[in-house]
This record gives structure tokens, C-alpha cells and sequence, in this order.
């Protein structure tokens, strides 16, 4: 008999009852909250929702399997069903238009912190929107982050975290999971609450600071734990050109700061580069 996927005792599925019951309170920056066992792609179909005007603020959408998963630039994002944590959230932010590029790296920042608290993992972040785990076994890509804006007040924000893969699922040799870094805490229902409500904490923060990342200490926390800041990195940009030189900061607007051999700086945002990879040893 054909195994079926859905069955893998290794991955139960999520509790939605549990889920709802801690995550949306009165207090709570989370509205409602669903678990869908297969879609497409959580950021699209959320995106259609609101547009639809059948998702609020604070609206998050999780998938146990995504048939069409999606990162930047329009990159696919495979996994089996079950394998980790695959969701999107839906925000009006208040703070003005020109800071909503910091919200990917602001999701980046909870995603890290939370998993390396709730999974004991050793976590990093990859600029602009890659989650890492590092260690022993060298950095790996676990997860990706997609922010897309929906009409002229909304955003909806979609991350996509490996727990569970093993070696002969991973997509690409430099991806990831929680397990294969030896995490102590697999269980997806503690680690997806722990994400979101550092991501809520987050975004009350950022909020309250009406965006600055400075005031907010958003910048300090992403640099603390930005692995690509001080290596020579390779940026390709759209039409094959290629800069080169050392990740020295990220700016206050959220771009990469890349100085050049001739000590010349040159910002680049997620928008302007196609790859960010090492300069040696690709």
C-alpha cells in the first residue's frame, strides 16, 4: 500500500483550537487565525482575501502544505506537508510608507530570536530576508521571508521555516532544517506561537517608535545578528552587472552598505539585487 503523506507520526498536524486560543486575545495584535491543510501560497491567497475585504488586520493564514509556496523574486519554495511552520500575516502598519521596507527584516529579527529561545538553535540572519541556522555543521538557509503590499495601507508578510526536513528533502544543498541542526524542540505548536508573538512584539515596537529602526533598536538587533555584515560579498543586479566588496552596515532605510576595493560605499536594497552570495568559495 502507498504511504500516505498525511499520515508521518514524526509530524502531526497543528492544534488550530490551541493555536487560536493563545494567540487571538483582546490584547493581541493576531485577529483571527486559520489552518488550511493544502493551498497554494499563503501571501497570495491572504493578499486575494483582503482584497476581498475577507481579512482584517491581523488576519494569519497557515498552511501544513504549500502547493505553490513562493520567496523573492518570484522563486518557488518546496517542502513536504508537515515539515514546518508556513503562514503569512496581514498588517496595516501606522507608521509611514517609506519605513515599510523594514518589516521583512523586522520579521527576520523575531523569527531568529524566537526560534533560537523556543528551539535552542543557533540562529543568523542571511541580508535581506534569510533566516539561518549556524553552527557546527556551517550555516544553512531554514527559512525566507516575503513581504508583498496589498492596496495602498496593507502588507502581507509571509515567512516559510524548515523544522522537520531531513537530508534527502532538502531542496538545495545550503537549505536547512531545526532537526538537522540538532534543535532540542521540534514541535511546531510552541515554536509557531513563540514566532508570532515575537513577531507581535516586534511590530509594537517598531510601531511605537512610528518606524524608526534606531529608536526601536530594530538596526542593532538585525546588525547584532546579521552574519553577511563583514564578509566580502557578491551582489548580482538586475541586468548582470555584479558589485563586489565588503557588507559593512545596513542603513537606517534597511539597505545593505557595500564598500568597494576603492573604499567607494555603495547601498543596495533587497529590490536592486538579484544575489547576494560570498565572493569566494561559491
Amino acid at each position: 500500500m502507498t504511504p500516505n503523506r498525511w499520515s508521518d507520526l514524526d509530524r502531526p498536524p497543528l492544534n488550530e483550537t490551541a493555536l487560536r486560543r493563545a494567540l487571538v486575545t483582546g490584547d493581541s495584535l493576531w485577529t483571527q487565525l486559520e489552518v488550511a491543510e493544502s493551498i497554494g501560497s499563503t501571501n497570495t491567497e491572504l493578499a486575494e482575501r483582503a482584497r476581498r475585504g475577507d481579512a482584517a488586520p491581523g488576519a494569519v493564514l497557515i498552511a501544513e502544505e504549500q502547493t505553490a509556496g513562493k520567496g523573492r523574486l518570484d522563486r518557488s519554495w518546496t517542502a513536504p506537508p508537515r515539515s514546518g511552520l508556513f503562514f503569512s500575516v496581514l498588517l496595516s502598519p501606522e507608521p509611514p510608507p517609506q519605513r515599510w521596507g523594514w518589516l521583512p527584516l523586522l520579521a527576520g529579527v523575531a523569527a531568529a530570536g524566537a526560534l533560537a529561545r523556543a528551539a535552542g538553535a543557533d540562529t543568523g540572519l542571511k541580508w535581506p530576508n534569510d533566516v539561518l541556522t549556524t553552527g557546527e555543521g556551517g550555516e544553512r538557509k531554514i527559512g525566507g521571508i516575503l513581504a508583498e503590499r496589498v492596496g495602498a495601507d496593507s502588507v502581507v508578510l509571509g515567512i516559510g521555516l524548515n523544522v522537520t526536513l531531513r537530508q534527502d528533502e532538502l531542496p538545495v544543498p545550503t537549505a536547512g532544517s531545526l532537526a538537522l541542526a540538532g534543535a532540542r524542540g521540534t514541535d511546531r505548536d510552541p515554536l509557531l506561537r513563540a514566532v508570532l508573538r515575537a513577531l507581535a512584539d516586534w511590530y509594537a515596537r517598531w510601531t511605537a517608535a512610528d518606524g524608526d529602526p534606531t529608536a526601536s533598536t530594530l538596526l542593532e538587533t538585525y546588525a547584532a545578528g546579521c552574519v553577511t555584515l563583514g564578509r566580502t560579498v557578491r551582489a548580482t543586479l538586475p541586468g548582470g552587472d555584479e558589485l563586489v566588496g565588503e557588507a559593512v552596515a545596513v542603513d537606517g532605510d534597511g539597505r545593505l552598505i557595500i564598500a568597494s576595493e576603492q573604499g567607494v560605499q555603495h547601498p543596495v536594497a533587497a529590490g536592486d539585487i538579484v544575489h547576494l552570495r560570498p565572493a569566494t568559495g561559491e
